[in-house]
């Protein structure tokens, strides 16, 4: 039974924006809030059209489909049982707004990153969620997997001393050509109107800077970026090279790019401290490679002997199955469902539930794209992170 169904008779109730039936990440959303049956969908808003909205949401099934947002929040504000929380999963220019009008309301917020259209909106949204009290969760996935929770614990247990080196690559292959949709200026993805600066920077660099911020435990101080495109014809960012360095003088390096002929997917981060280093592979999930400095390198798998209760956590599929991109998810929406309920009850939250991608881990995506985009502008010189 879940915690939903035992604490408070019920499932909570979500609503969301965006993420349509042809949408990938709009069903990757609904199957992950889902899965645990802490939330059932009972709401939403599918496309920008009024009519399809309200289509899309019928045939998926859905209680209450709205023509539009603003639907959407007058018409469950007059329900006698009304969403307790709102997934937003829109175009980037929109997420502030939205996320400002759902919190006003009262409601719980999981948004898509990036978080907003700017530095100084990603601050006022923190200081509106720290005003309202909600919980806020940014849909940064991959720190759900089992084994990133895992390396983020035995960070912060000093398995691997004193941070020295930090990398990520994030290499995929999908933008290698120009594709139909851009030649027609139909992806919105290259508007730097609706996507924000710089595309790369926005839809997958965050990305790698959350993931390895989240396993390191800080936030880099400064950076020097290369951001480019590299295929003829582009005019949105498809490339970038970034140097950082960070408060105790680690330094790390970031290659990410959406135009690597032939790639596929290829996030990873490697980590070095002073005793040892840690190695995780997205392709890969449930393995993290272990490199001591006084022995031989090994291998934790989920759910296998040897994790920490965050490993253990993070890992809910019998032992012998792989868990991945859902499952990870899954887990960020699992634990914003709990910190929901314990709100609602008073009650004080296992500490392993507060390892969620909040307010605050969204604004500090902010702040780096931002401050690569300066640093575009100035030829790679180094800028200042602008974190909260």
């Amino acid at each position: 039974m879940s915690k939903a169904t035992k604490t408070l008779g019920r499932r909570l109730r979500l609503g969301v924006i965006g993420g349509g039936p042809d949408s990938f990440i709009g069903a990757i959303h609904r199957s992950a809030a889902t899965m645990h049956e802490e939330f059932e969908v009972v709401a939403g808003v599918f496309s920008s059209n009024p009519e399809r909205s309200v289509e899309a949401g019928k045939a998926m099934g859905i209680a209450r489909p709205y023509a539009d947002p603003y639907a959407l929040f007058e018409g469950e504000a007059a329900q006698a049982e009304p969403i307790d929380a709102l997934a937003i999963m829109t175009p980037n220019n929109s997420h502030y707004a939205l996320a400002c009008q759902a919190l006003e309301a009262g409601l719980h917020v999981f948004c898509e990153k990036p978080l907003t259209m700017s530095e100084q909106e990603a601050v006022e949204l923190v200081a509106l969620v720290k005003r309202t009290g909600k919980r806020f969760c940014v849909a940064y996935g991959y720190s759900g997997y089992a084994m990133v929770r895992q390396a983020r614990d035995m960070v912060a247990s000093g398995d691997i001393g004193d941070i020295t080196m930090v990398q990520s690559n994030y290499v995929q292959g999908h933008l290698a050509e120009l594709t139909e949709a851009e030649r027609n200026g139909n992806n919105w993805h290259m508007d730097p109107s609706i996507a924000g600066p710089s595309l790369i920077l926005g839809d997958i660099a965050t990305h790698s800077y959350h993931l390895t911020s989240y396993v390191v435990g800080m936030e880099a101080s400064e950076l020097a970026a290369d951001v480019t495109s590299v295929v003829e014809g582009r005019a949105a960012d498809d490339y970038c090279g970034i140097l950082l360095r960070y408060p105790n003088k680690a330094r790390g390096v970031f290659w990410v790019t959406q135009a690597a002929a032939g790639g596929v997917h290829g996030l990873s981060f490697t980590v070095y401290g002073t005793k040892g280093g840690l190695e995780w592979h997205q392709e890969q999930p449930n393995e993290l490679i272990v490199r001591p400095i006084d022995k031989p390198a090994y291998i934790l798998t989920k759910g296998g002997n040897g994790l920490s209760a965050a490993g253990r956590h993070g890992g809910h599929v019998a032992i012998g199955h792989p868990e991945g991109y859902r499952e990870a998810f899954a887990n960020l929406y699992l634990d914003f469902a709990s910190n929901i309920i314990d709100d609602m009850t008073g009650t004080r939250p296992d500490p392993l539930t507060l390892w969620n991608p909040t307010v605050e881990d969204g604004a500090n995506g902010m702040a780096f794209v931002y401050a690569a985009v300066r640093s575009r502008d100035n030829e790679g010189l180094w800028e200042t992170l602008n974190t909260v």
